[in-house]
């Protein structure tokens, strides 16, 4: 287990440092990995100290972003002592986000939370933090050094175990042979990596599964380009059986190019967004092996990071999981878990999200 914890610790998310996360305390809490059935309620860490709170964002550009910032500002707003809820954006500059986080750290801000898009470029700026006494968590991307030590913990998906999950199910739904490909992020991030890894695990006790290009291919996480993308490989490959993408909004790009090469759909593993399930919905009458399953795309982990950073602010021990197994929140081979489709809601929106109907619409506004 010391070894498997590790190890996911050094890759479980976008721009994890593979080999540079040392071993922790036998009896610490950081870096535990665990259930959704875990979570505490924010009322158990809000305290009584009045605290200020900030989220550090290196890039809120895209639809992700912005829900994630609201699960944020949703959660803060629980906690009658937190005085300010501070947002920042850093341009995916890192630059800009070193000089944001400094700010805050100037302005005597207690805790916050980051998205540390610049990798272990970001640490020098997150650890100078953490020794002036700011309560410091990082999120899904990690910067590298040693959490409970440069900072106060890393709250991530299992993504190995993302990996492992699509796999096990694309799987299933191709007898254990077939070509398979794998849509991953920006070239050489290591969150689409991990999820390869984990799923070549999987694949590697099926030996006629086939994954096409041997690597996960570039996207750019983004729908144009998942559709270029997807539109070349379909030229280039007569046979695609199956579909693993680790972004399911950008997947319907991939699925467009399907459908303008007049290709049949095929099995699709990635992560929820109300578009890839409509389209599901619109597509599947003529496409009889066209089936979806999505494990959630979890804008709502910020939440727990902010737990995390209130708790060590206000003198609280959080014994709640730092690296966490992500649900199947979708899969329409399962009639208990059928795809959902909001029409009233817009094409970005994720329905595993922790906020309401209400609220996932002022989002968008």
């Amino acid at each position: 287990m010391r070894q498997y914890l590790k190890r996911t610790m050094a890759i479980a998310a976008a721009s994890l440092v593979l080999t540079g996360i040392p071993a922790l305390a036998q009896d610490s809490q950081t870096g535990r990995i665990g259930d959704v059935s875990e979570f505490s309620p924010i009322s158990d860490f809000c305290g009584d100290k009045p605290v200020r709170v900030a989220l550090v964002d290196g890039f809120g550009g895209n639809s992700w972003r912005r829900i994630t910032r609201f699960e944020f500002e949703d959660e803060a707003s629980k906690c009658d002592n937190i005085s300010e809820i501070i947002y920042v954006d850093g341009q995916n500059n890192p630059q800009k986000t070193i000089s944001d986080l400094q700010g805050l750290v100037a302005q005597g801000i207690e805790a916050i939370v980051i998205f540390p898009d610049a990798g272990p470029a970001m640490l020098p700026a997150i650890r100078a933090a953490h020794r002036e006494g700011t309560s410091i968590v990082a999120y899904t991307a990690s910067p590298g050094g040693e959490p409970g030590r440069d900072y106060v913990d890393f709250i991530a998906p299992n993504t190995p175990n993302d990996g492992k999950e699509w796999a096990k199910w694309i799987a299933k739904q191709l007898d254990g042979k077939g070509n398979v490909v794998f849509l991953g992020g920006t070239p050489g991030n290591l969150q689409s990596q991990a999820e390869f890894e984990g799923a070549q695990e999987v694949f590697a006790d099926h030996p006629e599964i086939k994954i096409l290009g041997g690597r996960p291919i570039d996207t750019n996480w983004d729908p144009a380009e998942t559709q270029r993308v997807v539109s070349g490989l379909l030229t280039q490959y007569d046979t695609i059986d199956g579909i693993i993408s680790d972004y399911g909004g950008g997947s319907v790009g991939g699925i467009r190019a399907f459908l303008a090469a007049d290709r049949p759909l095929v099995p699709w593993a990635a992560n929820d967004a109300n578009e890839f399930a409509c389209l599901w919905e619109q597509n599947k009458g003529d496409n009889p092996d066209y089936q979806i399953m999505t494990l959630s795309s979890r804008p709502w982990l910020v939440r727990l990071a902010l737990r995390k950073a209130l708790a060590h602010a206000q003198g609280i021990d959080n014994d709640e999981p730092s690296i966490v197994n992500m649900p199947i929140v979708e899969d329409s081979t399962n009639p208990d878990m059928m795809p959902k489709c909001d029409p009233n809601l817009p094409p970005d929106a994720i329905q595993s999200s922790m906020l309401s109907v209400e609220q996932l619409k002022a989002v968008f506004e």
